[in-house]
């Protein structure tokens, strides 16, 4: 999480956090200036670990609620992607790929320059992934599936840092704040599995 004013990082803390989503991350925000409080709350709502996005949209609406602020999202693709950029801005196209589950990668192209989307997002078996690269870079935390395929590339795993929510254009910082899942739903109603 990162608490920003005019673009500029006022503080910010990163941690991973397996299981207890829901128990940290109300004390991390507590423990920031202000205890965290802000005129406008930018949450991720995905793709990623199911419980960590909804956790982090409840504690948002709750938040904006309580502020009386507006709250909007940002993909967790987008925001690695532009850190990519900003990172490596020799590359003018990359690709990122999330741990998606049930052994398959969450992936979405973008370019730099005008910064954008070159595709939709896609949930493949990393085989699938891996040919849908076109030479592109790879960076995210589904990529060490990729390095399993072809242990001969470089990729550069990494997770979304909130403080780097400060590079992203404003369209791409003003998503609903609903998550975006990545894929269907394992669940069925009773009528869609044919039993109503």
């Amino acid at each position: 999480m990162a608490l920003l004013a005019g673009g500029v990082v006022v503080a910010q803390a990163h941690e991973v956090v397996g299981r207890g989503h829901a128990e940290r991350l109300v004390p991390m925000i507590a423990e920031l200036p202000d205890q965290g409080r802000a005129d406008r709350i930018l949450v991720d709502v995905g793709p990623g670990s199911f419980t960590g996005v909804r956790v982090g949209l409840a504690a948002a609406i709750g938040l904006g609620i309580g502020w009386r602020c507006p709250v909007v999202g940002y993909s967790s693709l987008a925001l690695l992607a532009v850190a990519g950029f900003a990172q490596a801005p020799e590359l003018t196209a990359l690709a990122v790929i999330l741990e998606g589950g049930h052994g398959e990668v969450f992936m979405q192209a973008f370019t730099a320059s005008p910064f954008a989307e070159t595709g939709a997002l896609r949930s493949l078996a990393p085989a699938a992934a891996l040919a849908a690269l076109e030479g592109r870079a790879a960076i995210g935390s589904g990529v060490r599936h990729l390095a399993a395929l072809d242990p001969e590339r470089t990729f550069h795993e990494t997770l979304p840092v909130a403080a780097d929510a400060r590079l992203l254009p404003s369209d791409f910082a003003t998503l609903p704040p609903r998550p975006i899942y990545g894929r269907a739903p394992d669940a069925k109603t009773l009528a869609e599995r044919g039993l109503a």
